[in-house]
């Protein structure tokens, strides 16, 4: 049976959501494929490269279609949608987040992404310097959150339940000595993953404006 890294990676993207990250394994996406697992090796070398042509097919899902901003779109709108859309791919698949960080992307839409943002925000007014240090940080955001958000879905824990629940984390706190935490629970584990994003977004893009208007 002729393989291709391609068809390896879509493979193990649908066992993903099958085994999670911890599960995935190349004897198991070997056996899917109804190959030996050495087999794997001519076009993956292990499980990271593995991870790296993943993680490319999912970050180009998420960039399908893109362009630059038509006429009148503002720039951190553009740019807002852009990871907007990277989070919400990464939800579609188990552990989506926790496979991307990390890894070493050589697809070209990755750097087809990249230029059109850095065009963008020069257009904008941003030096080159300003524009390559605030995309990593919104990406780093976007990954970091997400890693959390789908941490928080509790399928780790098994029996022993969530722990991020409101209820279980009050009732392990002293409400004499932590009185300020207590009160705000509901707004440090907020389970309401879009506006928790959306806040953390545009103190980044807030910030972004900011610089923009000093230089």
């Amino acid at each position: 049976m002729k393989i291709t890294a391609e068809e390896i990676a879509r493979t193990s993207l649908r066992l993903l959501n099958e085994v999670g990250l911890d599960g995935l394994t190349m004897r198991l996406v070997a056996r899917e494929l109804g190959v030996q697992a050495p087999a794997l090796y001519w076009h993956v070398k292990n499980k990271q490269e593995l991870l790296d042509v993943m993680t490319g097919i999912v970050f180009a899902e998420s960039t399908v279609g893109l362009e630059l901003p038509g006429r009148g779109t503002p720039w951190d709108e553009w740019l807002a949608d852009r990871f907007r859309l990277l989070r919400r791919t990464m939800l579609c698949y188990r552990d989506g987040a926790r496979m991307m960080a990390g890894t070493h992307v050589t697809d070209p839409a990755i750097f087809r992404t990249t230029e059109l943002a850095l065009r963008t925000l020069g257009d904008a007014g941003f030096p080159l310097d300003v524009a390559a240090r605030s995309l990593p940080t919104l990406l780093h955001y976007t990954i970091g959150f997400t890693i959390e958000e789908q941490a928080r879905t509790g399928e780790a824990y098994g029996e022993a339940g969530n722990p991020y629940q409101e209820g279980l984390l009050a009732a392990s706190l002293d409400p004499g000595r932590f009185p300020l935490t207590l009160r705000a629970l509901h707004r440090l584990f907020d389970d309401d993953g879009d506006a928790s994003f959306e806040y953390g977004l545009r103190i980044i893009l807030d910030g972004m404006r900011a610089l923009l208007k000093e230089d």
